[in-house]
Parts: structure tokens; C-alpha cells; sequence
């Protein structure tokens, strides 16, 4: 699974999260971002939750007031994409206790680390929510 972005947004297409796996300039960041945002947004409930994009796949997935867009290569299964969008909801949503909108502006660094113990250089390497969570909850405990 080669994951080229994760991007979390909210309704108003403010993005309040952004990891990218492959090198782009901030304008390209910028022009990529608005283009993909508008893109979702504006689509209906009953359209399905995938894109193509330029050279991309966009899968994405409302959740409240959040929405969580991930960047894929063409071949990508997007039923996996959907399902990894899920646990890190699962995954966030039992470290902030229901994550809303607000968990992530105000405790940017911890939503980064949630990710970062998830996606290494693009592959997903751990979805064990436990194995996640220990070590934010470890550095929790010594701070």
C-alpha cells in the first residue's frame, strides 16, 4: 500500500492536518490541496468516496465535522484506503475520546504522531490500536 498523502479537513475545506509521503513543493502542497478539497466537498453523500486525480487516487471519508482524504497510487485497493481511514478514526477516536475538529487544531503534534506510528514512508505498518497508542501514552505519563 503506497499512501501519498493524508490530509485531514474540515467542512469549510480549512485543512487542519497534512502529511505528505512524496516530495512536493508548498505551492504544488497548496494547488494540490485546494484542487482535491474542493474535488470532496463537493460531492454528494450518494457518490462514492473515490477520485482520480492527476496521477492520483483520492480516497476520502466524512466522519462528523472532519474529513479524512488519503492520496493513493492508481492500483491501489481502495476498500483497504477506506478501511485504514477507519482505524485511524478508531485509533484517534480512543486517544481523544470521540476526536472532533478541536482535538486536532489543539493537539496537532499527538494527531501527527497517531499517523506517524501508522504509515512509515507510505506503507501502513501498524493497525493494532494498542501498539499505536502505548507509546503516546508512555510520553503522556513521563511529561
Amino acid at each position: 500500500m503506497t499512501i501519498r498523502f493524508v490530509l485531514l479537513v474540515n467542512k469549510q475545506g480549512q485543512t487542519r492536518l497534512a502529511q505528505y509521503y512524496e516530495y512536493l513543493t508548498i505551492e504544488e502542497r497548496r494547488a494540490l490541496e485546494g484542487e482535491i478539497v474542493r474535488k470532496c466537498l463537493s460531492r454528494s453523500d450518494s457518490q462514492c468516496s473515490f477520485i482520480e486525480h492527476r496521477n492520483h487516487k483520492v480516497v476520502y471519508r466524512r466522519y462528523a465535522s472532519l474529513f479524512f482524504l488519503v492520496g493513493v497510487d492508481g492500483d491501489e485497493n481502495e476498500l483497504a484506503i477506506l478501511e485504514f481511514i477507519h482505524c485511524l478514526v478508531e485509533t484517534m477516536d480512543r486517544y481523544f475520546g470521540n476526536v472532533c475538529e478541536l482535538d486536532i487544531m489543539f493537539h496537532l503534534e499527538k494527531a501527527h504522531f497517531i499517523l506517524e506510528e501508522m504509515v512509515m514512508n507510505g506503507c501502513v505498518v501498524e493497525i493494532n490500536k494498542s501498539n499505536i497508542l502505548t507509546p503516546i501514552q508512555l510520553m503522556d505519563k513521563n511529561s
